[in-house]
């Protein structure tokens, strides 16, 4: 996340929020972010969301996900929020919101998808 300029900004229990700046190493030829940052910020905010709502010897890994792209992802920059619906002892279900933001403050979903993620051990450092 840290190579796309990817940041965290809200952490909350099951909820988390990516940034993603527009810049022209994550867009495509079109000048929109590419459909591959978007699903990666999309993917990774579902995860942490999953991660904050078990015990610190867990992680996760995601098993599947599915996104539809709404719109051309445009603006000053994209916000991923991710949301669990349903966390188990062995699979968490995520949904997942993709939204262009313009520098004035009008949002507008992008993409929004499903994510399945399986709890694993964190591996010994």
């Amino acid at each position: 996340m840290s190579h796309l300029g990817a940041r965290i900004t809200h952490i909350g229990p099951g909820r988390v929020h990516i940034v993603l700046p527009a810049c022209p190493e994550v867009t495509q030829q079109h000048g929109y972010i590419h459909a591959g940052a978007t699903s990666a910020v999309a993917d990774t905010a579902g995860g942490y969301a999953a991660l904050t709502l078990f015990d610190e010897e867990s992680d996760v890994l995601t098993v599947e996900y599915k996104i539809n792209l709404l719109a051309p992802a445009a603006g000053d920059h994209l916000e991923a929020i991710g949301t669990v619906l349903r966390s188990g002892r062995t699979l968490t279900v995520c949904q997942l919101e993709v939204y262009g933001v313009r520098a004035d403050g009008a949002r507008k979903l992008v993409a929004n998808g499903q994510q399945t993620l399986i709890r694993v051990n964190r591996p010994a450092a």
